[in-house]
């Protein structure tokens, strides 16, 4: 398993954890999985409350940002539900671009993570 892969699970079972107490259900598709759709896609993340789908979320590697990938938001932002994207903090202009690029800017919510490590 590559290093950006064990990450971005790592990242959606967090986001998962971290949101339990806002949602009464969230369904969780980590990468290469197929397990629960949302009219037809299969993003990262599905927030319900009480049955309905409130929101769902893309969590995308450096690796993962790319015009095929923006063609995904877009699809995923028809779909009536708010889209939010988790990508890293130095990404953030090329997705900026993107988003513009799709007509995107103004409708999908962009959260950031950074991984810092500090030695001694």
């Amino acid at each position: 398993m590559e290093s950006e892969e064990v990450f971005h699970n790592w990242l959606v079972t967090h986001l998962k954890n971290r949101l339990s107490r806002q949602y009464t259900e969230i369904a969780c598709n980590l990468e290469g999985e197929k397990s629960h759709e949302f009219e037809g896609l299969y993003p990262d993340l599905i927030l319900k409350n009480y049955g309905m789908a409130m929101a769902v979320i893309e969590v995308e590697t450096e690796a993962s940002i790319n015009a095929g990938q923006a063609d995904h938001w877009k699809a995923l932002s028809e779909k009536g539900v708010k889209l939010i994207l988790m990508i890293p903090d130095k990404a953030r202009s090329k997705v900026t671009g993107l988003l513009w690029d799709k007509g995107l800017a103004a409708d999908v919510a962009v959260g950031s993570y950074d991984l810092r490590i500090n030695m001694p």
